[in-house]
């Protein structure tokens, strides 16, 4: 990944943060004859341990001792030139886009085992069913419908051998540009301008140290 100093963000906390709110990933390994890129929701165990599960059909199944790497995006959007007062005074500016991304780079390793493959579904289903009103559990499926999706599928673990992000939030931009693209994002309240404008907040109290 091209990392200019500007957007390379290093620290692992910010990393882990981006995984956590944006779980559902991008894993890519080279397979016989092409590379191979799948989309499943991940949970980070530890600074070294990712965790999932796939169908057993699914090629990441028979890939054990594969190295891999999970991309992680968050919000993204185009950024107007007409956004930064600069423009106004120079014209001196482009189209550009925003966006944050995290790559894990790390080696894979399938298990089978069904007490992992249950620990691995209650911690997932906990997590993403907690701002439901009644949030569903895996014990609420008749047991013998969880063994037969148990048998279904394998579970995949990530050891972490490296880790870097790429948050490209108009940090090379004055103040003034930054303030504008914030206010453009604001006023278009697009599908994820929002998120997106959140997500330079954040970068822009990170930086003053708030």
């Amino acid at each position: 990944m091209y990392l200019p100093g500007s957007f390379h963000e290093t620290r692992v906390d910010v990393l882990h943060a981006l995984i956590r709110d944006y779980p559902f990933g991008t894993i890519v390994m080279r397979g016989a004859e092409e590379l191979v890129a799948n989309h499943l929701p991940f949970e980070l165990i530890s600074d070294k341990l990712l965790h999932g599960h796939v169908a057993r059909g699914n090629e990441l199944a028979k890939a054990d001792g594969a190295q891999v790497l999970v991309i992680f995006q968050a919000a993204d959007g185009y950024i107007s030139p007409n956004w930064y007062p600069s423009k106004h005074e120079t014209g001196r500016e482009v189209p550009t886009w925003n966006y944050a991304v995290v790559h894990v780079h790390g080696r894979l390793r399938v298990t089978d085992d069904k007490v992992w493959l249950r620990q691995l579904l209650e911690r997932l289903t906990e997590r993403h069913e907690a701002d439901q009103p009644k949030p569903w559990h895996v014990s609420d499926a008749p047991e013998d419908h969880i063994e037969k999706m148990l048998r279904a599928i394998v579970g995949i673990e990530i050891s972490i051998d490296r880790i870097e992000g790429k948050f490209k939030l108009s940090q090379n931009h004055p103040d003034a540009n930054r303030a504008g693209v914030l206010q453009g994002l604001n006023a278009r309240a697009g599908r994820r301008d929002s998120e997106l404008a959140d997500l330079m907040q954040q970068a822009e109290e990170r930086r003053d140290g708030t």
